[in-house]
């Protein structure tokens, strides 16, 4: 079924600067408020946002954008922001799309990548060496159709449909070289056009996900490997920087398969087939969601230099336990458990929805949005988006018929 706004509604809330929650005004909101738009009566498929930007796909595989358009990542052919969602046009229907800091890239129905915005860093993976692009680009030089895609800060990532990832942007590039100054740094690493990403030649790669300078890959037998950035132990390695990619233990999930992989700037959060959440990387901010935050409990506690730290191994999140859906911000995050939509971490813009701006360090109910079903979400930089329709309406399940975007916002 298409889930119409007639019975499901978009709600946005966090930071707002640039008009990215759509609601006609550029003020932050500290809570849900319902977002107006003549154009979302066409179904929701897709949320997710971007640095200072949001974009959403509708049930025929068209996209709307608001928010920051200084770089022109709305695709609108100008650079003013745009304080409520509009529709993009692009040559076919689009199945996912994800938000760079100020880039976006998207996967239509037949397979075929663009983007828009910022190149700064080459992150369009285009050989034309433009500054910014406000109109889409195809990304030409991916030999084959794709099938999942993600963005991070600086950098762009697509599986196709033969297996192979593909990395452009120079987003990695500078870590790579301070981290590991007497090594060769592989030309993935620095590559404007999509580039193979080395040492995946074994596994079967099914999705990618992205943070500010670190990548993810998850594989058809339910494994995740990881390279990039390691500085908040986001990798769960020992190394500062991973020049190649490198496969966690599935013991640090416990011998669960993971299903679903999402990562934050510097966190990643593993779904695995039996419902339970893990969490590791950065924890200052609560993005963790555990009892102490994730934080070094101190040489008190059996640590010894060589141990890993604790916020930089796989930790279950006993309080998400059945999530369906999980969507990562910068440094926030946003869970659904049953009808209940969870928020925790980095809350300076109020994107964790409790009113307040205080920092949510374990995943809690919105209050605003106890009497409501979420059942789609997404999650930009510093702002919140959500789908919910009214519990006791007679909408079928309507998750069923929702595809979840699969890439992650920065």
């Amino acid at each position: 079924m298409e889930t119409t706004l007639s019975k499901c509604k978009l709600y946005t809330w966090g930071a707002n600067s640039y008009g990215q929650l759509g609601q006609g005004h550029a003020e932050d909101l500290a809570s849900p408020h319902y977002a107006e738009s003549s154009y979302l009566d066409r179904g929701v498929t897709c949320i997710i946002g971007g640095g200072g930007h949001s974009a959403l796909i509708t049930g025929a595989g068209s996209v709307l954008v608001c928010g920051q358009n200084h770089k022109g990542q709305l695709g609108l052919g100008h650079t003013t922001d745009v304080l409520s969602f509009v529709p993009l046009s692009l040559p076919s229907p689009v199945q996912q799309v994800c938000c760079g800091w100020d880039f976006t890239i998207f996967l239509t129905d037949g397979g075929q990548v663009f983007s828009c915005g910022s190149n700064a860093f080459g992150q369009l993976g285009v050989p034309a060496q433009v500054p910014y692009s406000a109109q889409p680009l195809p990304v030409q030089s991916l030999c084959d159709p794709g099938v999942s895609i993600a963005a991070g800060l600086r950098h762009a990532l697509a599986v196709t449909c033969n297996g192979v990832v593909y990395q452009w942007g120079t987003g990695l590039h500078s870590h790579a070289k301070r981290c590991q100054r007497d090594l060769v740094v592989p030309s993935y690493l620095s590559s404007k056009e999509p580039c193979i990403v080395p040492g995946l030649d074994y596994v079967i790669p099914v999705k990618v996900a992205a943070g500010s300078a670190h990548s993810v890959c998850l594989t058809a037998g339910g494994d995740v490997l990881v390279w990039g950035s390691n500085k908040h132990g986001q990798l769960g390695h020992a190394d500062p920087f991973l020049l190649l990619p490198v496969a966690l233990d599935r013991s640090l999930f416990n011998g669960d398969r993971v299903t679903h992989i999402h990562s934050g700037w510097t966190h990643l959060i593993a779904l695995t087939e039996s419902g339970r959440v893990f969490t590791w990387g950065r924890a200052n901010y609560g993005q963790l969601g555990r009892a102490n935050g994730g934080t070094d409990p101190g040489p008190d506690a059996g640590q010894t230099e060589s141990s890993p730290k604790p916020h930089c191994v796989p930790t279950e999140i006993p309080d998400l336990a059945g999530a369906s859906q999980i969507a990562c911000g910068s440094e926030h995050n946003l869970a659904i458990v049953g009808d209940c939509l969870f928020s925790w971490g980095w809350n300076e813009h109020g994107m964790c929805g409790d009113g307040s701006l205080c920092d949510v360090t374990r995943p809690c109910p919105i209050p605003a949005l106890k009497a409501i079903r979420p059942v789609l979400i997404g999650c930009g930089a510093g702002h919140s988006l959500a789908l919910c329709c009214l519990k006791d309406s007679e909408v079928e399940d309507c998750s069923a018929a929702l595809t979840v975007a699969e890439g992650e916002s920065v």
